[in-house]
């Protein structure tokens, strides 16, 4: 049997991407304006904005996305009573198909959400710098970063396009998605989001770490961080991170390298006290008695 090929088609490919932010924005903020030769889209993930695009205002609120076609002259403003998160990403493509854009504000629902949030995920491995930063003109690659990162942006760029073409272009609501395929990706993205948090958490297990600070240093907000910790841990973000330091002084304790204030200071705890009464809170017992239990001494892989 003689087998023939088909080369696949690209209808839509992106050639380079410029930028990819995720702001928490003041309720004040303003930014004046810009214009460039490559495309721009900003997605409202919470709160609200006006953009003038083109002298067209536009109020955009949650799960808005607007685009801005090259060299199109554009400003964002909070409308001072909302503070806003937006995701936004600039990126060059000479496809034909991305004409469909030109002066439109759509909606995002699941799917493109979570194609929006892997970006973001990818891109924190994938680059140097903070997401934060307005004044980051240059994205700078990582020396250790994962396997095929920038690839999966471009796709995962690229199917959010095609998505979002799709369903306008046939006007259906909700997107051609079952929900269980919405429900296995979003599974699979929280696995990920939690591994992420998780070893952000060790890897600052030495600090006095804030819902806050967890939250701006992952993208991620308050309600969804502590549901998140509740269905993988069945504790809240913080309560899993006392519980993560516990378990290291508990390993710290048995290794005997270090006394109990060494320790407390080692592991971010404001006072021997303090970490005095977390251990006990947490394990039933002092760290004096767990050094001297049958516990310890089981436990001590030595």
């Amino acid at each position: 049997m003689g087998y023939k090929s088909v080369q696949l088609q690209d209808i839509l490919t992106i050639q380079e991407i410029y930028s990819i932010h995720y702001f928490e924005y003041m309720c004040d903020f303003s930014f004046p304006g810009e214009s460039h030769d490559f495309w721009e889209f900003l997605c409202v993930d919470k709160g609200e904005v006006n953009v003038f695009a083109d002298k067209k205002f536009h109020v955009l609120k949650k799960g808005d996305i607007i685009f801005h076609k090259p060299n199109e002259f554009h400003d964002v403003k909070s409308n001072g009573l909302i503070a806003p998160n937006l995701v936004v990403m600039s990126f060059s493509c000479s496809s034909p198909a991305m004409s469909f854009f030109e002066e439109k504000v759509l909606k995002v629902y699941e799917p493109e959400r979570l194609l929006l949030a892997q970006i973001i995920q990818e891109a924190k491995h994938a680059f140097e710098g903070r997401m934060d930063d307005p004044y980051q003109e240059e994205l700078i690659r990582n020396e250790n970063p994962r396997f095929a990162g920038e690839q999966l942006i471009r796709l995962y760029l690229e199917q959010l396009l095609i998505q979002l073409i799709r369903r306008n272009m046939v006007r259906i609501l909700p997107p051609p998605m079952s929900p269980t395929i919405v429900k296995s990706i979003k599974q699979k993205a929280d696995g990920e989001l939690f591994s992420q948090i998780q070893e952000y958490m060790e890897t600052h297990v030495n600090e006095a770490l804030t819902i806050e600070q967890i939250c701006k240093s992952n993208s991620v907000g308050r309600s969804q961080l502590q549901k998140l910790f509740r269905n993988k841990s069945g504790y809240g973000a913080i309560e899993y991170f006392s519980r993560m330091k516990i378990d290291l002084a508990k390993r710290m304790i048995r290794e005997d390298h270090y006394n109990f204030t060494q320790i407390a200071d080692a592991l971010g705890f404001s006072s021997i006290h303090y970490f005095s009464r977390q251990f006990k809170r947490i394990t039933g017992m002092t760290p004096s008695e767990y050094s001297s239990s049958i516990k310890a001494l089981s436990d001590n892989p030595g």
